[in-house]
């Protein structure tokens, strides 16, 4: 199969990587490659919605920020750089972890491209916005390990090179410090996440990703999200832990079910065949999802808190 890329390394990069996995026993592939979930979606969801939906909305939406512009223009930056994973350079290094466990990894649309390390971007997004919220030791602490671990992990796995993961830390780093500086100068919503947003336009016409039309899809389902929920929801947080619980549990189970079902009324050729149409109906789907967990899920927090009041009252 033929993927159009770029292949370009430094040697070093090439030989740590083959000692590396030449040295790795199975249960080492197993612990190593665990490390991956600090940078993957299911847990970053998880992390970002215990923030927004039960102990702190505004730290929520500072983290849910940096780590969806993180992830936009690192997804932009990939599509432009176009460089190939560290398998295509060398047959003595296995994909340990792919991104996604349906596709061939040699399908480039599913699988992505090298440049930069999304999961070191994102986990560096993430947790660094925790530590810097924060501003605590035991805060700063996992900011710096986690991001660390999840970055070695991506190299040990085999699916990115050393300086795509020292790329992604710094784009992570550079997400943490330009949107809350934005945010604070524009205080016009919408042109801020213009602002946002259009260092990553131009590669919409250059994309055949899904990852970038995903992203892309979930900053603008943020962004209507946001508006809506001030104007219309304003849910409380709560320190309850079974409720934050629940609401975890819950918006988690509302952002994988919701994805599901609207890809339901098209098939799994025409989600996967990398027309403009299809990426269009990912951006769609994930803008949907979006604005669903953060502006409408958040309405159920509001109608289990009257129906908590009315049993006290009788």
């Amino acid at each position: 199969m033929t993927a159009v890329g770029n292949i370009f390394f430094f040697t070093w990069e090439i030989y740590f990587m083959e000692w590396l996995q030449a040295r790795l026993s199975a249960a080492g592939v197993s612990i190593i490659s665990a490390f991956s979930i600090f940078g993957e979606e299911m847990l970053l969801i998880a992390v970002m919605g215990f923030f927004y939906w039960s102990y702190d909305k505004k730290m929520g939406k500072f983290i849910g920020l940096n780590m969806l512009c993180a992830n936009l223009w690192g997804n932009a930056i990939k599509d432009v750089v176009l460089r190939l994973r560290p398998y295509y350079a060398s047959d003595k290094i296995d994909l340990l972890r792919k991104v996604d466990n349906s596709a061939d990894i040699y399908d480039v649309a599913a699988q992505g491209y090298s440049f930069p390390s999304g999961h070191s971007a994102n986990a560096v997004a993430v947790f660094g916005s925790i530590g810097v919220w924060l501003k605590k030791w035991w805060a700063l602490l996992p900011a710096i390990l986690l991001p660390l671990l999840c970055g070695f992990s991506r190299v040990a796995v085999g699916a990115h090179y050393p300086t795509d993961v020292f790329a992604g830390w710094i784009l992570g780093l550079l997400a943490i410090i330009i949107a809350p500086a934005l945010s604070k100068v524009i205080k016009h919503k919408w042109l801020l996440y213009l602002i946002l947003i259009a260092p990553a336009i131009p590669t919409f016409f250059l994309s055949n990703s899904n990852a970038y039309f995903s992203s892309l899809g979930m900053i603008i389902g943020y962004a209507f999200a946001e508006s809506f929920e001030e104007r219309f929801v304003n849910f409380e947080n709560t320190r309850n832990p079974i409720r934050a619980i629940l609401r975890v549990v819950g918006g988690g189970a509302v952002y994988f079910g919701m994805n599901y079902l609207l890809k339901l009324p098209f098939s799994s050729e025409f989600l996967s065949d990398g027309s403009m149409a299809s990426h269009i109906v990912r951006t769609l789907r994930y803008a949907i999802v979006i604005f669903t967990v953060i502006a409408i899920y958040p309405m159920v927090f509001k109608l289990t808190a009257k129906i908590g009041q009315k049993k006290q009252a009788e």
